[in-house]
């Protein structure tokens, strides 16, 4: 089967498309067709390793696993013994920010870890890119008491995370005001945003209404920046660690310090997210966005492109072709 590779951490040069031995399924394990997974930031932090602190569970010296890949979605060739509740023929989609080696044309996965049957009607592109990202906005959610009514200001609304996350927020009934650029106002509007602030025109942490949360999707701003558009006890979370890591230790800090606060929104049970993920999914109010999609013989392209910040919502990795139509083009589907 073909596979991307690497020996080391490093830039995306440094993975190569080749021929590896396929899988038999072990014990309690699927074998599983991949036709599609995403190119993601977690995937970019696993290939260069950075930040450091990314090493400590994909491998300190060199990658635990010699192909990438944290999410994917395809169909179950062959189980193990001792599997249950999932069987050969089933659509299945699965994530591991710790890596899954999925990034190749099959692969076996434990069936308790986080896999689950895809929804009907959710093809694999969408599955796939109803992963990583979402699960991470997911947490957003969880750390917060969201009520109706409630303002909220998103920023980074493009991005995987924070297209999904605008979705999901528009589920709880909150009032959104979405941070984008001046291209992508009409999508973000058309994905639920209450409220748009075109960052090429508008600074938003001088904006004049006050938020009972602020969600840093991008992990661009600070809390110190945001703290004047907060409300008395407003709570301000970011998807990143922010400079010198301050968004954790701020975080301990909030039980004591009252006033505005930072959450740091650790994402744990990806089951969990994927359930309700699912769940949305199949009550039509969640539909993941997706950029555009390369086959496995341009994975440093979409790494690439990744990495330079440019992409919006998802990009997509095709292993296998779903519909028989030629995956050698990229193909862009700036929507939902």
């Amino acid at each position: 089967m073909k596979a991307a590779v690497r020996a080391r951490y490093g830039s995306p040069e440094t993975l190569v498309v080749t021929e590896i031995k396929g899988q038999k399924p072990k014990k309690g394990e699927l074998l599983v067709k991949v036709y599609a997974t995403t190119v993601n930031r977690t995937d970019c932090a696993v290939l260069t390793g950075k930040p450091f602190v990314m090493r400590f569970f994909t491998g300190l010296f060199r990658p635990r696993l010699s192909v990438p890949g944290t999410d994917f979605a395809g169909l179950v060739e062959a189980v193990g013994d001792g599997v249950e509740g999932l069987k050969k023929g089933d659509r299945v989609w699965g994530f591991d920010d710790n890596g899954l080696a999925s990034q190749a044309q099959y692969m076996t996965i434990f069936s308790q870890k986080a896999v689950m049957r895809i929804p009907d009607g959710v093809s694999y592109q969408q599955a796939a890119a109803s992963a990583e990202a979402a699960h991470y906005a997911y947490n957003f959610i969880k750390k917060v008491a969201l009520k109706p009514g409630q303002k909220v200001l998103l920023n980074g609304a493009t991005g995987g995370i924070g297209s999904a996350l605008l979705q999901l927020l528009k589920y709880y009934g909150v009032e959104v005001t979405a941070v984008c650029p001046t291209a992508h106002v009409p999508m973000i509007r058309s994905l639920g945003a209450d409220r748009v602030i075109d960052y090429m025109k508008t600074d938003f942490t001088q904006d004049t209404v006050r938020y009972d949360f602020v969600f840093d999707a991008v992990g661009k701003s600070t809390f110190f920046k945001c703290k004047r558009i907060l409300q008395k006890k407003g709570l301000y979370l970011s998807s990143e660690l922010g400079p010198y890591s301050q968004n954790v230790f701020l975080a301990l800090l909030a039980p004591i310090s009252g006033g505005k606060r930072v959450k740091f929104p650790i994402p744990l049970d990806i089951k969990a997210s994927m359930a309700f993920i699912a769940k949305l999914s199949e009550e039509g109010k969640f539909n993941p966005l997706i950029d555009r999609s390369y086959p496995l013989d341009r994975i440093a392209e979409a790494y690439t492109y990744v990495a330079s910040g440019q992409k919006i919502g998802n990009v997509i990795l095709l292993l296998h072709d779903e519909d028989s139509t030629p995956t050698d083009l990229v193909s862009a589907s700036c929507g939902i």
